[in-house]
């Protein structure tokens, strides 16, 4: 293995918890039995690291190999990094009779058209998307490994994540997905998040919507605090009323664990007293970011429970209705961004 290979590998294996990797090396399949016996995975990462540095060197491994076992640990903890979706529009006749090995196909060809030397790996995951690596060179440069971005997609959605994809290759990327979907432009869903799975699920409905209805039945919260029954049996009728109007709001259940959601103001200033502000032509620039573990959880608790107003305003409950976790706040009123925002450098 070259030295470029071998950072790599060193890297990877860094990445990886030790408990965890003896997992990562069988699914990986590289190996041999025997080589996997010889591993002691209660030594040091160090002395991990080596031993299989040493062992891959004598398999004769090139960076194929590693790439493809960062691949199988990436695919099992995707949430490292910062995802983006976006939104493959105006989809032609064909689009969806487009199948995996015709789109393998096309994504690379078109690529490599656009930029001389790039390497693209590719792998379909047991939940039908296919999980794309891209290690990124230009003219004179060999492809970059230590900052691929890995790009998902399900053929039969309109629907891209993307991760540490510069601006640079954005317009890349965005032409050679819309040439091999057989869609005519893609645009930012405005949705982002660091759990994959969660920013999938909210923007493809995966999720207990609870809808309106004329005739509510309480529904029963999770872990119901104990209180005085005859205050909660005064109260039952508004709180049940705010729960259904939470849940109706932000849905029911297990929610899409965002963690955060971003308002970008950019209005006319109104305050009487406030004349300075007030008459200028310019409009008043802010941003607002709420942030939580699990926001949408958060939010529904705050409405449900009366800290904050039922119905809940349309600017939070346009989260999971629109799909979306960052706006644009004009004096025509809410909405998603007409900019495409700046991805992850």
């Amino acid at each position: 293995m070259d030295e470029s290979t071998k950072r790599l590998l060193q890297r990877l294996i860094r990445r990886i918890p030790t408990q965890m990797l003896r997992t990562t090396l069988d699914k990986w399949g590289r190996l041999t039995g025997g080589q996997l016996h010889s591993m002691d995975f209660t030594q040091s990462k160090w002395a991990l690291t080596e031993k299989l540095l040493a062992i891959c060197e004598e398999n004769k491994f090139a960076v194929k190999h590693i790439t493809e076992l960062e691949m199988i640990y990436i695919i099992d903890n995707p949430n490292q990094g910062m995802w983006y979706a976006f939104q493959l529009m105006d989809p032609e006749d064909d689009a969806h009779s487009v199948e995996l090995t015709q789109f393998k196909e096309q994504f690379k060809s078109h690529l490599r058209e656009l930029i001389r030397h790039v390497s693209v790996k590719m792998k379909k995951h047991t939940d039908e998307a296919v999980w794309i690596r891209i290690a990124w060179g230009d003219t004179f440069s060999r492809p970059n490994h230590m900052k691929p971005t890995y790009v998902v997609h399900s053929l039969q959605t309109p629907y891209v994540f993307v991760t540490s994809l510069t601006s640079k290759q954005k317009p890349l990327l965005s032409q050679a997905l819309v040439l091999s979907t057989r869609y005519q432009a893609i645009k930012d869903a405005n949705l982002s998040g660091r759990k994959l799975t969660a920013i999938r699920d909210l923007l493809m409905r995966q999720y207990h919507q609870v809808f309106p209805t004329r005739y509510p039945t309480p529904l029963a919260e999770n872990n119901p605090a104990v209180s005085n029954q005859h205050i909660e049996r005064e109260q039952a009728e508004s709180a049940a009323n705010r729960l259904q109007a939470a849940c109706e709001a932000f849905g029911g259940g297990m929610l899409p664990q965002l963690q955060s959601a971003v308002y970008k103001l950019e209005t006319k200033f109104r305050d009487h007293s406030n004349k300075t502000m007030t008459e200028r032509e310019e409009p008043f620039r802010c941003v607002v970011k709420f942030a939580s573990t699990n926001l949408l959880e958060s939010l529904r608790h705050c409405a449900s429970s009366g800290i904050a107003s039922t119905p809940v305003t349309p600017l939070l409950s346009s989260i999971p209705l629109k799909g979306k976790n960052y706006f644009v706040i004009t004096d025509n009123g809410p909405g998603p961004s007409s900019q495409m925002r700046q991805p992850q450098k």
